[in-house]
């Protein structure tokens, strides 16, 4: 005989236990501490669990997962990194590895300390999320680098083979801040409160006051020289000879300064800094961006060739101006459009992609298209003053006087720098 009270002494039970567990639940939340971060591709979470920290790395879904990795550091030189993927049988594969530099890591036959991957917590489907726990260090905030690929390993081995990352980049985790109120992630993981948990590109990517890894800085750098060499260094040159041949014999002096003097030297160490961004394996993946570079660096050089040669190669009994000149010109003005197009390729597409930081601020672009527009409409202006350059070389021609503007070497003796143009 069942008692009448039996089932609502299971009931009561029941909601007694859940309560129990919810309030367990609760209580844990207010003990755990972590933090989270998230960048456009990917976010990392961390839960401190008195002794060992699980960590959570999730796809933000903007990009299919291939492979995701962390190291714990704030460059790849010895950092230990932990790399996870999944499999097309819906398992998970972790491996451990290290790199003495900006190299392929290869796995660490003993890592200093060992992860573990969480099975039942990591999935595979949707925009995927890979969980293992490690040992706790000493450290409150701890400094990690990330990246991220879209290109699975295809193998199950912890020593298969990965590509290099299409999105990397530094981030920081206080591991002293309260879960209590917290979110999830995708995983079910959880998102501490005051987390960053945003992967929108216009956020600019996390924003830890981090020092910038030796990667990061050297893309700055080639950044930097490449756009005043290119941008500013050849306008100068090109806007040089438009205006001041009307007005001074010596005009040819500021432009070659300007050209090869100046320019060269900054054009080519921005093109070596590029070469070295790259890495020691970045060359396997040309995009349009290193394509275009190495293309640009090349036209340029051929434009220095084709100035010397109309400087000190001079035409015999000559008249009016050869067409190598005009060429020269407008050889000059296409590099100089390229390189416009080139650098916008650099801030808007490897930027982001490559250094894991997010995109650049709008401001930058607004920049490069007032750059964009005062170029031509300088240079246009400029145009105003080829009825006076032509009359003065008419003028010089005919023996009355003025200076030779064009490279019209009817006196094979002239070899003054005020007789020549681009």
């Amino acid at each position: 005989m069942v008692h009448p009270f039996l089932p609502i002494l299971s009931l009561v039970a029941l909601v007694s236990g859940s309560a129990f567990g919810q309030g367990l639940t609760e209580f844990s939340k207010r003990d755990a501490t972590g933090d989270s971060k998230c960048t456009v591709n990917m976010c990392i979470s961390a839960v401190v669990n008195g002794s060992t920290v699980q960590y959570t790395m999730s796809g933000t879904g903007k990009r299919t997962v291939g492979w995701m990795g962390m190291g714990f550091g704030t460059q790849m030189a010895g950092s230990p990194m932990v790399i996870m993927w999944g499999n097309s049988d819906g398992t998970v594969t972790i491996s451990q590895r290290s790199a003495p530099g900006e190299v392929p890591p290869s796995v660490a036959a003993n890592p200093p300390r060992v992860a573990t991957k969480s099975d039942t917590l990591s999935t595979t489907s949707g925009n995927s999320a890979f969980v293992y726990t490690i040992p706790a260090n000493s450290d409150t905030r701890q400094s990690l680098i990330f990246a991220f690929s879209t290109t699975n390993p295809g193998s199950s081995d912890p020593a298969a083979t990965i590509v290099q990352h299409l999105d990397m980049g530094v981030i920081s985790l206080d591991l002293t801040k309260s879960l209590a109120a917290s979110s999830t992630d995708s995983s079910g993981a959880p998102l501490p409160t005051g987390g960053t948990n945003s992967g929108d590109d216009s956020s600019g990517g996390v924003t830890d006051d981090i020092p910038l890894t030796p990667f990061q800085r050297m893309v700055i750098a080639h950044a930097v020289f490449c756009v005043i060499g290119f941008a500013l260094l050849l306008p100068i040159g090109a806007l040089l000879a438009r205006y001041l041949r009307t007005f001074t014999p010596s005009w040819f002096t500021g432009h070659w300064i300007a050209q090869f003097g100046l320019s060269g030297p900054v054009i080519l160490i921005g093109i070596v800094l590029g070469f070295k961004a790259a890495g020691p394996y970045g060359y396997k993946i040309m995009d349009d961006h290193k394509k275009t570079g190495i293309v640009l660096f090349a036209l340029y050089l051929v434009q220095c060739i084709i100035g010397a040669v109309i400087h000190f190669v001079k035409p015999k009994n000559g008249k009016g101006r050869p067409p190598q000149n005009y060429f020269h010109a407008v050889f000059g003005l296409a590099i100089i459009g390229l390189s416009m197009y080139q650098i916008r390729t650099g801030y808007r597409d490897e930027w982001p992609n490559y250094t894991g930081l997010g995109s650049l601020p709008s401001g930058i672009n607004i920049l490069w298209m007032v750059w964009v527009i005062i170029i031509p409409v300088l240079y246009a202006v400029g145009l105003m003053f080829i009825k006076k350059q032509y009359q003065q070389e008419a003028e010089y021609r005919q023996g009355k006087g003025g200076w030779n503007n064009e490279y019209d070497m009817s006196n094979p003796n002239l070899h003054d720098e005020r007789y020549h143009d681009q």
